[in-house]
């Protein structure tokens, strides 16, 4: 069964590159995150696209969520986090393409996990992208409690857009 409005956020560890500011060229040491330790007492926005670097995430999805970062946050977003399938080594150099820095977060849920635990998970094998891939979606998460789930119910970008996240904040 698929989260939902009022659910708690489930405990998952997920990885990232962090942003160096010092050295933006460099790619660090990947680092774990554990959600209720870094979601808990925060509101955080969370988009989640089935692949980086692929057309309608790279297209449609990420740029907006890139154009109105701040707004969120200006809004109460304390965290802006996007999450794909792919390793962190992608996800770091997918977030460089849009100069992302340290203002959304890079996250990589290659396992499944986070998929599996919020039953948002797909296969992708058809499409030749693996057997474990995430739905596109994107959640408004406050103190680990879940207060907007919007799972996109066919191709393309509407309830996942960060103009429907921006909506409910």
């Amino acid at each position: 069964m698929a989260i939902k409005v009022g659910d708690v956020f489930p405990d998952t560890v997920l990885t990232y590159v962090p942003y160096d500011a010092k050295n933006p060229d460099a790619c660090g040491l990947p680092q774990q995150l554990k959600t209720h330790e870094a979601f808990k007492g925060k509101k955080v926005v969370l988009f989640a696209v089935p692949g980086a670097f692929t057309p309608t995430c790279s297209e449609d999805h990420m740029p907006e969520y890139v154009k109105q970062v701040d707004s969120m946050k200006s809004k109460g977003a304390d965290l802006v986090a996007c999450v794909a399938s792919n390793d962190q080594f992608v996800m770091h150099a997918w977030g460089k393409q849009y100069n992302v820095k340290d203002n959304i977060m890079m996250l990589s849920d290659a396992n499944g996990d986070l998929g599996t635990a919020l039953g948002l998970a797909q296969d992708g094998t058809a499409r030749r992208m693996g057997p474990i891939r995430l739905q596109r979606f994107a959640m408004i998460i406050d103190d680990l409690k879940v207060i907007y789930v919007g799972v996109e119910p066919a191709p393309g970008v509407t309830v996942s857009g960060a103009s429907a996240v921006m909506a409910k904040l």
